[in-house]
Protein backbone atom coordinates (compact mmCIF):
# COMPACT_ATOMS: atom_id res chain seq x y z
CA UNK A 1 0.00 0.00 0.00
CA UNK A 2 1.26 3.86 -0.72
CA UNK A 3 1.19 6.33 1.05
CA UNK A 4 -1.36 8.64 0.85
CA UNK A 5 -0.91 11.87 -1.39
CA UNK A 6 0.33 15.35 0.14
CA UNK A 7 -1.89 18.67 -1.07
CA UNK A 8 0.98 19.31 -3.47
CA UNK A 9 0.63 15.94 -5.12
CA UNK A 10 -3.24 15.82 -5.51
CA UNK A 11 -4.62 17.11 -9.03
CA UNK A 12 -5.79 20.08 -9.10
CA UNK A 13 -9.25 21.38 -8.16
CA UNK A 14 -12.24 21.22 -10.99
CA UNK A 15 -13.98 24.71 -11.68
CA UNK A 16 -16.90 23.23 -13.89
CA UNK A 17 -20.30 21.63 -12.91
CA UNK A 18 -21.72 18.70 -15.14
CA UNK A 19 -25.47 20.18 -16.40
CA UNK A 20 -28.18 18.27 -16.48
CA UNK A 21 -31.54 17.97 -17.23
CA UNK A 22 -33.95 19.78 -14.78
CA UNK A 23 -35.39 17.03 -12.33
CA UNK A 24 -36.87 18.17 -8.29
CA UNK A 25 -34.42 17.94 -5.92
CA UNK A 26 -34.60 14.97 -3.29
CA UNK A 27 -35.89 15.87 0.21
CA UNK A 28 -32.80 17.05 2.43
CA UNK A 29 -34.00 18.48 6.04
CA UNK A 30 -30.80 17.82 8.26
CA UNK A 31 -29.33 19.62 11.68
CA UNK A 32 -26.12 21.80 11.90
CA UNK A 33 -23.40 20.81 14.24
CA UNK A 34 -25.17 23.42 16.62
CA UNK A 35 -28.54 21.28 16.20
CA UNK A 36 -30.38 23.82 13.96
CA UNK A 37 -32.55 22.37 11.56
CA UNK A 38 -32.33 23.20 7.87
CA UNK A 39 -35.13 22.35 5.52
CA UNK A 40 -33.95 22.64 1.50
CA UNK A 41 -37.62 23.15 0.63
CA UNK A 42 -37.71 26.05 2.95
CA UNK A 43 -34.50 27.78 0.53
CA UNK A 44 -37.17 27.76 -3.16
CA UNK A 45 -36.00 31.16 -4.71
CA UNK A 46 -32.04 30.91 -3.64
CA UNK A 47 -29.96 28.85 -5.89
CA UNK A 48 -28.63 26.20 -3.27
CA UNK A 49 -24.99 24.73 -3.76
CA UNK A 50 -25.45 21.45 -1.72
CA UNK A 51 -22.25 19.40 -1.41
CA UNK A 52 -21.56 15.77 0.44
CA UNK A 53 -18.31 15.49 2.20
CA UNK A 54 -16.29 13.97 5.27
CA UNK A 55 -13.13 15.45 6.73
CA UNK A 56 -11.20 12.18 5.96
CA UNK A 57 -11.44 13.16 2.28
CA UNK A 58 -8.59 14.94 0.62
CA UNK A 59 -10.32 17.00 -1.79
CA UNK A 60 -13.21 17.79 0.38
CA UNK A 61 -10.68 19.13 2.60
CA UNK A 62 -8.92 20.76 0.04
CA UNK A 63 -12.34 22.29 -1.49
CA UNK A 64 -13.66 23.58 1.59
CA UNK A 65 -11.62 27.22 1.69
CA UNK A 66 -13.46 28.06 -1.80
CA UNK A 67 -16.38 27.40 -1.19
CA UNK A 68 -16.41 29.62 1.91
CA UNK A 69 -14.93 32.08 -0.31
CA UNK A 70 -17.65 31.87 -2.54
CA UNK A 71 -20.59 32.17 -0.03
CA UNK A 72 -18.83 35.54 0.60
CA UNK A 73 -18.45 36.56 -2.60
CA UNK A 74 -22.13 35.76 -3.37
CA UNK A 75 -23.43 37.07 0.17
CA UNK A 76 -26.74 39.10 0.10
CA UNK A 77 -27.62 37.61 -3.04
CA UNK A 78 -30.25 34.54 -3.94
CA UNK A 79 -28.08 32.05 -3.02
CA UNK A 80 -27.06 29.91 -0.07
CA UNK A 81 -24.45 26.55 0.61
CA UNK A 82 -24.84 23.59 2.47
CA UNK A 83 -22.32 21.11 3.32
CA UNK A 84 -23.70 17.86 4.20
CA UNK A 85 -21.45 16.03 6.04
CA UNK A 86 -21.33 12.05 6.07
CA UNK A 87 -21.11 9.87 8.39
CA UNK A 88 -18.83 11.57 10.75
CA UNK A 89 -19.70 13.45 14.40
CA UNK A 90 -19.35 16.77 15.86
CA UNK A 91 -16.33 16.51 17.33
CA UNK A 92 -14.53 15.13 14.05
CA UNK A 93 -15.97 17.87 11.98
CA UNK A 94 -15.26 20.85 14.95
CA UNK A 95 -11.36 19.38 14.82
CA UNK A 96 -11.04 20.20 11.17
CA UNK A 97 -13.30 23.13 11.10
CA UNK A 98 -10.65 24.60 13.59
CA UNK A 99 -7.68 23.74 11.43
CA UNK A 100 -8.43 26.13 9.07
CA UNK A 101 -7.59 29.73 8.23
CA UNK A 102 -11.19 31.08 7.74
CA UNK A 103 -14.02 30.40 9.86
CA UNK A 104 -17.53 28.75 7.64
CA UNK A 105 -20.20 30.84 7.33
CA UNK A 106 -22.50 28.20 5.88
CA UNK A 107 -24.19 25.24 7.80
CA UNK A 108 -22.12 22.24 8.23
CA UNK A 109 -25.01 19.59 8.19
CA UNK A 110 -24.97 16.14 9.82
CA UNK A 111 -26.10 12.99 7.78
CA UNK A 112 -24.52 10.37 10.42
CA UNK A 113 -26.11 7.22 8.90
CA UNK A 114 -26.01 8.33 5.53
CA UNK A 115 -29.22 8.43 4.44
CA UNK A 116 -29.59 11.26 3.01
CA UNK A 117 -26.66 10.60 0.69
CA UNK A 118 -28.28 7.62 -0.29
CA UNK A 119 -31.69 9.58 -1.18
CA UNK A 120 -29.28 11.39 -3.08
CA UNK A 121 -27.71 8.68 -4.52
CA UNK A 122 -24.05 9.99 -3.97
CA UNK A 123 -21.63 7.78 -5.45
CA UNK A 124 -18.44 9.03 -4.00
CA UNK A 125 -16.44 12.23 -2.18
CA UNK A 126 -16.80 14.89 -2.96
CA UNK A 127 -19.84 15.16 -4.68
CA UNK A 128 -21.91 18.52 -5.36
CA UNK A 129 -25.46 19.50 -6.37
CA UNK A 130 -26.12 22.82 -8.12
CA UNK A 131 -30.15 23.94 -7.11
CA UNK A 132 -32.04 26.32 -9.00
CA UNK A 133 -34.83 28.83 -7.54
CA UNK A 134 -37.24 26.30 -8.68
CA UNK A 135 -35.77 23.30 -6.35
CA UNK A 136 -35.09 21.60 -9.56
CA UNK A 137 -30.99 19.96 -9.68
CA UNK A 138 -29.41 21.85 -12.82
CA UNK A 139 -25.71 20.24 -12.38
CA UNK A 140 -23.50 18.06 -10.50
CA UNK A 141 -20.00 17.30 -9.85
CA UNK A 142 -17.98 14.57 -8.71
CA UNK A 143 -14.29 15.55 -6.87
CA UNK A 144 -12.67 17.94 -5.38
CA UNK A 145 -13.86 21.84 -7.06
CA UNK A 146 -12.45 25.36 -6.90
CA UNK A 147 -15.69 27.07 -6.13
CA UNK A 148 -14.44 30.33 -6.48
CA UNK A 149 -13.14 29.92 -9.75
CA UNK A 150 -14.76 32.73 -12.09
CA UNK A 151 -16.26 30.50 -14.19
CA UNK A 152 -18.51 29.03 -11.29
CA UNK A 153 -19.39 32.05 -10.02
CA UNK A 154 -20.69 33.12 -13.51
CA UNK A 155 -22.27 30.22 -13.23
CA UNK A 156 -24.16 30.57 -10.58
CA UNK A 157 -24.99 34.48 -11.47
CA UNK A 158 -26.43 33.31 -14.38
CA UNK A 159 -28.94 30.83 -12.25
CA UNK A 160 -29.71 33.37 -9.61
CA UNK A 161 -30.57 36.29 -12.61
CA UNK A 162 -33.40 33.52 -14.25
Amino acid sequence: MSAPLTAAELPPLSHSLTQQRPQPAPGLKLNDINGAAHDLAQLKGHVVLINFWATWCPPCRREMPSLERLTQQLKGEAFSALAVNVGENVDSISLFTSQLDTDLSFPLLLDSRSLTLQAWKVAGLPTTYLIDKKGRVVARAIGGREFDHPDMVQAIRALISK
